[in-house]
């Protein structure tokens, strides 16, 4: 797992730092993981399906449209092509 080093932290930040740590119950190193993961993988990031159900309904496609469509969808298996 990769190591992180964070030059020039300021004693102020340092101290903020350990007291909210000691306030969610874990070390300071624990704290910092938290902030990062919280600052580059928030929780309200988009999701594919939403996404995508997002641009149906703005679209205009309801739940019939979907309905034609795997009605007319290939079934069989498709074939691996050939480069030879």
């Amino acid at each position: 797992m990769p190591a992180v080093t964070i030059r020039n932290l300021s004693e102020e930040t340092h101290r903020a730092l350990k007291v909210r740590a000691a306030r969610h119950g874990r070390s300071a190193e624990a704290e910092m993981r938290d902030i990062l993961e919280r600052a580059v993988r928030p929780d309200e990031r988009p999701r594919l399906g939403t996404l995508l159900s997002d641009l149906g309904r703005r679209a205009g496609l309801a739940n019939a449209d979907f309905e034609a469509l795997e009605e007319a969808r290939e079934r069989a298996p498709a074939e691996p092509h050939s480069f030879g």
